[in-house]
């Protein structure tokens, strides 16, 4: 990794959780870090419930927009966290990846999408923490 890791989140529709968990990102690392974001099949807007739950938390990704995966993107990114987007995902060698297991906020009202961010929150946390160098 270069003295500025690149972190790439992937989902299908790059609508919700990818978003979340790079508005995590942005929100906890600064600009130590380069967050990209993008989904196998992207979505034409941001979920709304999504954007209403980060807001709730003082984050606004209301203009954020789903962007396709790039071979190029993924090849270029240090760390690529995937999350739903199957077979879609390229693989390459050398590059950490880490698979999050998370519930699709898709279709889900703000009650639902809640824990979801919450989760994404504490896995992102956790991210930072292993990217930030020890004193």
């Amino acid at each position: 990794m270069s003295d500025k890791p690149s972190v790439l989140f992937v989902c299908v529709h790059n609508a919700g959780r990818s978003q979340m968990a790079a508005g995590w990102l942005r929100h906890l690392a600064g600009d130590s870090v380069e967050v990209r974001s993008a989904g196998s099949a992207p979505a034409a807007t941001v979920n709304p419930a999504v954007v209403q739950a980060m807001r709730e938390v003082g984050i606004d990704i209301a203009d954020q927009t789903p962007r396709i995966l790039e071979y190029a993107t993924a090849e270029s990114s240090d760390i690529i966290v995937t999350m739903g987007c199957g077979d879609a995902c390229p693989v390459f060698p050398g590059k950490r990846y880490e698979d999050w297991k998370l519930d699709d906020p898709a279709g889900r009202g703000i009650d639902a999408v809640r824990p979801i961010r919450d989760e994404i929150r504490a896995r992102v946390q956790r991210l930072v923490a292993e990217l930030r160098p020890t004193d």
